[in-house]
């Protein structure tokens, strides 16, 4: 993905962010722990036994699983509306998350961007529980090609909307990376949620589906 694309990527996401802002119904998500250590783009924290696997040909992602959070979610494609907004995946549709496929596919190359609802009008979405994810949780992605890419949490963030780390999130790395996205960092009547919850991680090993 080149520069420009990358670019227009981020943009794209932002929009995404206040677009799924959510309800703000019952207790808050959790947050990210505020004295977790964070990662620079493209360099990871791994043991020997967790070093980067090879990245894998393109395929489709077809479900999501993070187990420490219960999460076994279906995916759809995410695309660009005539604005240049990323459309989210059907708000009524709780446990439905979205990967933008005119991005990396997630196990190939590059940042592969995952992203869903916190929260909706009737209560906690698909995403809700990603901010309490820690370094070493795994998620899994079920593929088209009856792979399943296993990648290794690094870091899990909370950024402000009008401070997004662009670079950081969307920048370009050789390894096969993963990015999930959600709102969080507080909520304001009238405003939405102030923030998005963004979980780092990279790719260990691919195991059949």
């Amino acid at each position: 993905m080149g520069p420009a694309r990358r670019r227009f990527v981020a943009r794209a996401v932002l929009v995404l962010g206040l677009v799924i802002a959510g309800r703000g119904v019952g207790s808050a998500p959790p947050q990210p722990d505020a004295s977790a250590a964070s990662s620079d783009n493209g360099v990871y924290w791994y043991s020997d036994e967790d070093r980067p696997a090879p990245p894998l040909p393109t395929s489709k992602p077809l479900r999501v699983r993070i187990p420490s959070i219960g999460v076994d979610a279906p995916l759809t494609a995410l695309s660009l509306d005539s604005g240049g907004r990323l459309q989210p995946p059907p708000e009524s549709r709780k446990n439905l998350a979205g990967w933008f496929a005119d991005g990396t596919a997630p196990g190939s190359a590059g940042p592969a961007i995952i992203a869903g609802h916190v929260d909706n009008a009737h209560g906690p979405a698909v995403f809700y529980g990603l901010g309490s994810l820690q370094r070493g949780d795994t998620v899994d992605v079920v593929r088209a090609d009856h792979r399943t890419a296993v990648f290794l949490v690094d870091d899990v963030s909370v950024f402000p909307k009008n401070a997004f780390p662009d670079q950081r999130v969307y920048g370009p790395t050789s390894l096969a990376a993963l990015r999930l996205i959600t709102c969080g960092g507080g909520y304001r009547a009238g405003q939405g949620y102030l923030g998005n919850v963004v979980v780092f991680a990279h790719l260990v090993k691919r195991q059949p589906s």
